[in-house]
């Protein structure tokens, strides 16, 4: 079972959380795109791009921010934060 949980801030409190989960046999990659694309679908917005430092950040940590640098459109909370709570 591969589980994320995605949440958004704004002044230091989250004001939207989900989890995705995902039990198909994709490589982790995969599930974790995936699980962004439900993420978005979910929360309205648009796909974020994930720059150099941000790749860095989640494979050392399995968790990462991504901030108004990171959407091409204007996002109306201060980040969005995601999080491998799972792994097969």
């Amino acid at each position: 079972m591969f589980r994320l949980w995605a949440k958004i801030f704004k002044d230091n409190r989250m004001l939207k959380d989900i989890v995705i989960c995902d039990d198909s046999a994709d490589t982790r990659t995969h599930k974790v795109f995936h699980a962004i694309d439900q993420v978005c679908y979910a929360f309205d917005l648009g796909k974020p791009i994930w720059l150099d430092a941000t790749i860095q950040e989640f494979k050392r940590h399995d968790k990462v921010r991504f901030t108004q640098d990171h959407f091409v459109e204007g996002i109306d909370f201060d980040y969005l934060e995601i999080h491998v709570i799972e792994e097969d």
